[in-house]
């Protein structure tokens, strides 16, 4: 092992893909979280109820692309698929239209074209255009979702420029998919992904559609366990790669020496270290850990001005009995969709006819309630916190009563008599709980101002020997990004701190490239 002590703040997905890489690499790796167990927003809720132990994933549900993430297992000498079930989902979800009509998505061709053809034939003849263009987009974006930007001058990349010709600047993601698909049902159905950035389709930049193709072209999966499971797993990895990981112990400072950054204070100790990731949410850590005087570009007034992702109100659900006719997710899109996305933007107050998404796990996973119950995990969007907004304490209790009134829309009539455990997280819990600025789960929205070189850098720009993983930094929210900006930070902390990573970054594809590029 490298006498290079590196100390990580958060033991999230970033935290953890960072800290196995860079043990890989041969640095001494120190983990420091919050909580009593890992995973952050990826975590799990486990509530021991009268009727038995109900588990639910905190945050993110759908597991897209493992491939990133078995090339962090590999690097770290283990296999992902000894760690962890991955159970591949068809249909991936169900999307039920208020407006009327409901799509089974499934990654057959011949089935989904059947499926969009009930909607529109001529959307149904444009499937396979859209899946090929959106391959070659993002066989051009390989390099931009795997590269650091330190600069405005790294965008003069020969391969950035080519694929920057991509992103249509002037086109939202629904304004991109009008140009294949007619009926606005099923432009949703290709859009609604926007909402893992925490974004509405029509304002969220062109190049997102690839975020519905990765669906379709890799699959969607389920991890046995949850994504908590994958979580756990990760940290088992790390801690027998000889990574310590200091559970139920906050940081409470970073230490700097000018602008370096020589360790942080946790747990009543002082822990010095040669380099410190930054796991924790990007916009508090630096409020709470960093003096604002240290901060030149991302000082507190100037993330005041910065434009953040929506929120959520949640409902974990510990249910007696099952709903067999529910698939595993379910997505309700409402029929305003656009006065929908529009009330969740503003944040002043809820949204009046929401959208939701429903989670029905134990229909693969028979490991998350007790024999004979159930879990559902509810999501709403809403506004992130604002001052003179929504206040939850006041308001949950009405919105708990609209979500469970909801789901009457997607065949769910009598939950309340069958709810033996319940949790609700609203945006001010988020806050307050996770630890997330005014609750935005997805961190700085993903607009063209804050992408790139103008979104927080992997090597940090403000402070000497600081980097950042997650969701708050380049490439971006979702996890298989977010993992990928484990593989770009270690990789240039390898190389500041003399150390000899010994993985290499490839963003995998479900075929060769060759054939990818034969498929156009």
């Amino acid at each position: 092992m490298s006498n290079r002590r590196v100390g990580v703040i958060g033991a999230g997905p970033g935290g953890l893909a960072a800290a196995m890489l860079l043990a890989s690499a041969g640095a001494d790796v120190t983990v420091h979280e919050r909580l009593p167990e890992v995973g952050g927003r990826s975590g799990t809720v486990v509530a021991d109820a009268p009727t038995g132990r109900y588990k639910f994933d905190i945050g993110p549900t759908f597991f897209l692309y493992p491939q990133i993430l078995e090339e962090i297992f590999q690097a770290a000498g283990s296999r992902l698929a000894d760690h962890v079930d991955l159970i591949r989902l068809d249909p991936q979800y169900r999307l039920v239209f208020e407006a009327g009509g409901q799509i089974d998505a499934t990654p057959d061709p011949t089935r989904m074209a059947a499926e969009l053809a009930r909607f529109s034939p001529d959307d149904a003849k444009a499937l396979p255009r859209f899946m090929a263009d959106n391959r070659a987009k993002l066989i051009a974006f390989r390099p931009v979702l795997q590269s650091p930007f330190n600069s405005f001058r790294d965008l003069l990349d020969p391969q950035v420029i080519k694929a920057l010709a991509w992103l249509r600047p002037t086109k939202s993601v629904d304004g991109d998919l009008s140009g294949y698909f007619s009926d606005e049902r099923v432009r949703l159905a290709f859009s609604f992904q926007s909402k893992y950035l925490g974004m509405s389709p029509f304002r969220c930049p062109s190049l997102f559609t690839i975020l519905s193709f990765m669906e379709y072209e890799f699959g969607v999966w389920h991890p046995r366990g949850g994504t908590g499971a994958v979580m756990e797993a990760m940290a088992k990895v790390a801690e027998r790669m000889g990574v310590r990981i200091r559970r139920d112990e906050p940081v409470d400072a970073m230490r700097f020496a000018g602008r370096r950054a020589t360790g942080v204070s946790a747990g009543g100790q002082e822990h010095a270290y040669d380099a410190v990731v930054v796991n924790a949410d990007f916009s508090h850590a630096m409020r709470a850990l960093v003096p604002d005087r240290l901060r030149r570009r991302w000082t507190d007034r100037k993330l005041d001005g910065k434009k953040l992702s929506c929120s959520t109100f949640m409902l974990y659900l510990g249910i007696e009995g099952d709903i067999p006719a529910l698939p595993h997710h379910t997505i309700y899109l409402s029929e305003d969709y656009k006065r929908n996305v529009a009330e969740i933007e503003s944040g002043h107050l809820p949204p009046t006819d929401p959208s939701f998404y429903v989670q029905n796990a134990c229909l693969t996973d028979d490991t998350l309630a007790p024999p004979g119950h159930s879990t559902l995990y509810v999501l709403v969007p809403v506004g992130h916190n604002v001052d003179g907004g929504v206040d939850w304490a006041v308001e949950a209790p009405r919105y708990r009563e609209l979500a469970l009134d909801r789901l009457a829309r997607i065949g769910i009539p009598d939950i309340r008599n069958r709810i033996r455990f319940e949790k609700i997280m609203t945006p001010a819990g988020w806050e307050t709980d996770m630890h997330i600025h005014r609750g935005a789960t997805f961190n700085l929205a993903h607009s063209l101002g804050q992408m790139l070189h103008l979104r927080p850098r992997n090597r940090f720009e403000d402070l000497d020997g600081v980097y950042l993983v997650g969701g708050g930094t380049h490439p971006g929210s979702g996890l298989p990004v977010i993992f990928e900006s484990a593989r770009i930070t270690s990789r240039l902390m390898a190389e500041d701190l003399g150390l000899r990573p010994t993985w290499t970054t490839q963003l995998p594809m479900a075929r060769s490239e060759a054939d990818l590029v034969a498929a156009q």
